[in-house]
């Protein structure tokens, strides 16, 4: 099984860059994506059927702005939108789908780039993401939580540490709550296989940082402990150009 979490930075922008031709070309089963900025009608979703995908989405209220979806070679069990949280309902940040005892998330955690203020929605958001996947982890003992966390957990996950550490993203607190998510029970799937340097899955669109590498890994798939001998081999795509981000993959037994 192929699983991939990609933020696309605008669904629409991405399949002008041929997003769409590359995922025919890896032919992947689960695609969790992030930051849609577009509703299903604002373009041609039978795109995607012709390619053989479910699809299901949590568009933000808010036009052009956030969401998530999933994207699905097998149709799930169950689908459920949202979090229970109006506040980030109405920004279209979770989405799961069920197969069977497994259940993978796309999720898009708040920035908090723009100032204080966003930066308090997203502890905030931390807070009431722990606390519902605690609660949804008591049923659902099998979890892949894919999306953009917006953090880079540790020095090794961010090209200049030291001129970061006031830079939301790379926060003490982000990282401590970081590090406190992978201790209850989740294993980070890139450094499973992988525990090089310079894997990066952001870059600023300033100053050629991506023709330098000189990025963040700020997204992730994790996994709750119980999978990890089902875990095959993990990676990202940093030549995947139709975004700011690139993916990461996570290949598994299902």
């Amino acid at each position: 099984m192929k699983i991939i979490t990609y933020n696309l930075n605008g669904i629409r922008a991405a399949m002008n860059r041929g997003w769409l031709d590359w995922v025919r070309e890896h032919a992947f089963d689960i695609i969790c994506v992030q930051e849609l900025k577009a509703e299903p009608g604002q373009l041609d979703v039978s795109l995607f059927d012709q390619m053989g995908y479910h699809h299901y989405w949590h568009p933000a209220t808010k036009k052009g702005y956030s969401g998530v979806a999933i994207f699905s070679k097998i149709k799930p069990d169950n689908v459920v939108i949202g979090c229970g949280n109006m506040d980030y309902d109405f920004e279209g940040r979770v989405i799961r789908a069920d197969y069977g005892d497994k259940s993978v998330y796309s999720i898009y955690f708040p920035s908090g780039t723009t100032g204080d203020v966003r930066q308090g929605v997203k502890y905030q958001f931390l807070d009431y993401i722990s606390a519902h996947l605690k609660d949804v982890h008591k049923k659902r003992k099998k979890l892949i939580i894919c999306g953009d966390y917006n953090i880079a957990h540790t020095p090794l996950d961010i090209h200049d540490p030291k001129g970061n550490k006031n830079s939301s993203g790379f926060l003490p607190d982000e990282r401590a709550w970081m590090d406190t998510f992978y201790g209850s029970g989740y294993i980070d799937s890139l450094r499973f296989f992988n525990k090089d340097p310079h894997q990066y899955t952001w870059w600023s669109y300033r100053a050629n940082a991506r023709a330098n590498n000189k990025g963040w890994r700020i997204d992730y798939i994790a996994v709750s402990e119980n999978l990890a001998n089902d875990l095959v081999s993990a990676k990202i795509y940093p030549d995947a150009m139709h975004s700011d981000h690139c993916p990461q993959l996570l290949e598994m037994k299902w």
